[in-house]
């Protein structure tokens, strides 16, 4: 019988694979899965801390181009992957390359705002990254990277509905498959988004859904002190002292 590890390994294989066959238009001119070209780093998160179940599983949207595209790993800043959360691995590079959006691994000098905060405030709470993956584990929802002719990134929620309907299937099923295997109580999405996708692909299951504010620096909310208001969203929700 497989591990648990490769269980969740199987399932992002399986994910992979899917999006993989997808098709999108303009204005989307470049997609990246971090699956394909990051895939010893996401290997080497999920056996580090992939074991065992998880009471929260914290799901954010889509890769940043400066985040997961770069570590494979959700809300991946480059420092926070390297210093806290202590993976690294080869990372190779997209097929299709934008000029603007390069892909250089633990090598790239851009910092995400979003991975930023978001880790921040986990080593903040919890130096050792043991502690904080004993009882939580993050992902993200989409796997893509949706970029445009200039490099702009777009979200999956602003593709139209022939294209983001079946990316939704396959993002669906792999999000039940985590579920499977870790057997959360609670699932908090990080931003609406998140939380909406969450609700509607494991609807009927006995689950808690909760939401925080999304780190992003596009978001003034989030700029005006995002950590003390997201960890007081997690006090208000019961899931931190």
């Amino acid at each position: 019988m497989p591990s648990q590890e490769e269980q969740l390994l199987k399932h992002a294989k399986r994910l992979r694979t899917a999006v993989n066959k997808l098709g999108f238009a303009e204005p989307v001119t470049h997609v990246y899965n971090p699956l394909d070209y990051t895939w010893p780093m996401h290997e080497a998160f999920i056996k580090r801390y992939g074991g065992g179940s998880k009471r929260v599983l914290m799901l954010g949207m889509n890769p940043g181009p400066w985040g997961m595209a770069q570590t494979g790993l959700p809300f991946g800043e480059i420092e926070a992957v390297r210093e806290y959360i202590g993976i690294k691995a080869k990372v190779g590079k997209p097929k299709d390359e934008h000029p603007k959006r390069p892909v250089d691994g633990l090598a790239c000098e851009r910092s995400e705002v979003s991975g930023r905060r978001l880790w921040g405030l986990m080593a903040e709470r919890y130096p050792d990254p043991a502690d904080f993956f004993a009882q939580h584990i993050v992902v993200n929802y989409c796997p893509l990277v949706f970029m445009g002719e200039t490099g702009k990134n777009i979200t999956p929620d602003k593709l139209p509905v022939a294209e983001r309907e079946p990316l939704e299937k396959a993002c669906d099923a792999h999000l039940r498959g985590l579920v499977e295997a870790w057997k959360p109580e609670w699932i908090v999405g990080v931003g609406a988004f998140a939380e909406k996708c969450a609700k509607r692909a494991l609807d009927g299951l006995d689950l808690n859904f909760g939401r925080i504010l999304h780190p992003s620096p596009a978001s003034p909310i989030a700029n005006r002190g995002w950590a003390p208001q997201a960890e007081r969203q997690m006090i208000e929700l019961g899931l931190w002292d």
